[in-house]
Order: structure tokens, then sequence, then C-alpha cells
């Protein structure tokens, strides 16, 4: 028995980016559609999100537009997919500050947001050195930053330090320092509410990108191959796979990337009118697909 129903909403795509930025190493090996997702949890009373994505103006647009993103749609668009409205979410969960994963905070008026501490100090530190440091401030839009810090003001930020349990009932935190980001984050679900849980899933953000990260290009002879960005080190980025691959007993399919185009091979999906995916992990008892 589920306790929440989930599901990974497509917002926008880019049609073809470089396999050698989803696996390092992985060059000359040709393009690959990448969609954008961000992930909603509903149940037990809640409705909460890992990620909200980015908005399509200012600062946010101008990234879009370098990184070749297409098909952006609002919250209010992709959530009603699923019977929902942004005002009805409750805790959002934020894997880490690029601005594809936190740009939209402004779209959720009645949420809380939980953010690693380290992740908004070292965004800060690092978009106070000199020029030439800019590579490090990559993909991350400051006035994202800014909306975070009003967060705080309007004590509507929790900022965590290290992994946390029970954020909601069977929802965990878990810290994953110097690796795609200063601070970023997986989100675990213990989905039957057990401690010692059967019915797991990890939801990485951007720690891993598609499934070649989790076991290499041979699945007969698996291997972790680390992403190709990270701020930190690929160590880092290698050992917390292991960790969240360790939380689902083995079972990649319950990692879920949010830039993986496969999740549909494994999970029901549909796309909507606007060529859109959602896919549905999860149901809780009494809630209705939204894909079939």
């Amino acid at each position: 028995m589920s306790a929440y129903s989930v599901w990974a909403m497509e917002y926008a795509h880019v049609p073809n980016y470089p396999l050698s930025s989803l696996v390092y190493g992985a060059h000359n090996q040709g393009h690959r559609r990448l969609p954008y997702n961000y992930i909603v949890i509903k149940g037990q009373g809640h409705v909460a999100m890992v990620d909200v994505g980015y908005n399509h103006k200012a600062y946010g647009k101008v990234l879009a537009e370098t990184f070749g993103v297409q098909g952006w749609h609002p919250p209010v668009t992709v959530l009603a997919e699923c019977g929902i409205k942004p005002a009805d979410v409750s805790r959002i969960l934020l894997t880490h500050a690029h601005f594809d994963h936190m740009g939209n905070i402004g779209d959720f008026p009645n949420a809380t947001f939980y953010i690693q501490e380290r992740e908004l100090s070292k965004w800060v530190w690092a978009m106070s050195l000199e020029r030439r440091f800019r590579w490090l401030t990559l993909a991350v839009d400051p006035a994202d930053i800014l909306r975070t810090v009003e967060l705080a003001r309007d004590r509507r930020l929790v900022c965590v330090d290290g992994d946390r349990e029970n954020v909601l009932p069977g929802i965990d935190l878990h810290a994953a320092p110097d690796s795609h980001t200063w601070g970023s984050m997986y989100v675990r679900l213990r989905n039957d509410l057990e401690a010692k849980s059967q019915d797991s899933f990890v939801f990485a953000g951007d720690l891993v990108y598609t499934y070649e990260n989790l076991r290499g290009w041979k699945p007969e002879d698996p291997e972790y191959l680390p992403i190709g960005l990270a701020v930190g080190s690929q160590y880092n980025l290698v050992m917390t796979t292991e960790a969240m691959v360790k939380h689902v007993d083995g079972d990649i399919k319950r990692v879920i990337p949010f830039h993986e185009e496969r999740l549909k091979d494994h999970y029901s999906s549909r796309a909507t009118s606007a060529g859109l995916r959602i896919t549905e992990l999860a149901l809780a008892d009494g809630e209705p697909s939204r894909v079939r």
C-alpha cells in the first residue's frame, strides 16, 4: 500500500543535448533529448514537490536559451495535469540552486522551502569572487539566491545542515556536499512509511542525470559513471550514487534522475497536449491515475 502518489512532471526540454555533458568522458557519442522534470508527491494530507523548475523570464530565460531549452510551461499548467494548483503545495524540497531547479519559487505562495544551508551560503560566496571565477556560478541565477533569502525573512525557509528524517512522514533529506554543487541533497521517500522500507524511491535531483550514471554502458557489468558537471568532486558523486542505490536495495529504476527521458520505459506515462510528459511512479489508495 503506497502512502503517497508520485509523479515526475516534465515542464520543458532540450531537443538535442550533448551526451558528454551527462556522462563524464562520453565524448563524441552524440546527443539525447533532455527533459526538465520536477517531482510531485501527494498524500498524508500534504502536497510536496522536489524542485520547482525555472521561470522563463529575465535571467532565467537567458540561461534557458543558452542551454537550448524549449517548450517551457508554468507550474499552473503542468500541475493541472495531476489535479493540483501551485497554492496547494505545502512543502518544497530543493535539491540544489541551479536555475532549472529553484527558479520558480515565486509561484508557490503557501509552501515552506527546504534547502541545505551549505548550498545557500556557498553560492553567495561564489558570487562574491572576481569575474575570472565565473565558471563556478554556471547555471545559477543570482536573483534566485536573493529570492531564497527573502523566503528566510518571511519565515518560509528551512536551512538544513546535513541529513533530516521525516520532513513529512516517510520523507527524508540526505546531504551530498561538494558533489554536483556545494550543498546538493537528494530526497528519499519511504512509501510504506516503514523505517526499514521495502518501497522506497530516491529523487536524485542532478546527482545523476541518466541511467548510465547508475549502471555504466554495460548493464551486465555495471559501474558508476559520474555526471559531466561537478563543482565538487567526481569521487563524491560516485560515493553518493552508491548511497542512493543502497537506499532502494539496488533497484536503480527507483533512483529517479530529473533529466532522464527513459523514465517512460519503466513507468506508466503519457504526453500532454502541450507535448510534455507526466510519468506516474506510484499511486496512493483512492488516487485516480493521471496517465490512463
